[in-house]
């Protein structure tokens, strides 16, 4: 069973995965295709977003590690869809809206997950993310709606004063391509 709740952004969707847990230990279904097709088309229904969730299929998965103060991003391309997890430890997730046609262009949102709560973020084309690991160490795992294509992506300074995020970090540990907000 999943929950999944509508965030400020149009097209962004919070998912709660719901875990089984006995004496045992837990269990968690963190993605069954069927399932989370139907309610995310449901959910972004009478969005801008609507034809392409009937559309929505990921073809890749991948795992990002970091530590503490590493921040990652912030990134994304024109096409490609990305269900965003926390696996292990904790880090603090920005989606922002890239698309200069959007009325929420410039609007961003803070998440935080963590492999305690299992909440995932759906975050749609035009849309840069970008996470900051809080625990000592964090998997951080997205499906992608495309392949990596290194040449179609952009990437938008973490502290670009345009947008006014608030990350809570002051000195984060940055790649040269996220300190300069431009591929290198």
């Amino acid at each position: 069973m999943i929950k999944i709740s509508k965030t400020t952004l149009e097209g962004v969707l919070r998912i709660s995965p719901e875990p089984f847990e006995d004496f045992r230990g837990e269990y968690v279904e963190i993605f069954n295709e069927k399932k989370y097709m139907q309610e995310i088309a449901k959910n972004l229904r009478g969005t801008m977003y609507q034809k392409e969730a009937s559309n929505l299929h990921f073809v890749e998965d991948d795992i990002s590690t970091g530590r503490r103060g590493v921040l990652k991003g912030i990134h994304g391309d024109a096409k490609t869809w990305k269900l965003v997890q926390c696996l292990f430890g904790k880090f603090y997730l920005v989606a922002l809206n890239n698309n200069p046609k959007s009325k929420d262009y410039g609007k961003w949102e803070a998440f935080t997950l963590s492999d305690k709560n299992r909440f995932q973020v759906l975050i749609p084309p035009m849309y840069g993310n970008g996470h900051l690991v809080l625990s000592e160490y964090d998997i951080y795992h997205y499906k992608q709606s495309s392949y990596y294509h290194p040449e179609s992506q952009f990437t938008i300074k973490w502290d670009d004063p345009k947008f006014k995020i608030r990350w809570p970090v002051k000195n984060p540990i940055l790649s040269p391509r996220d300190k300069l907000g431009k591929r290198v």
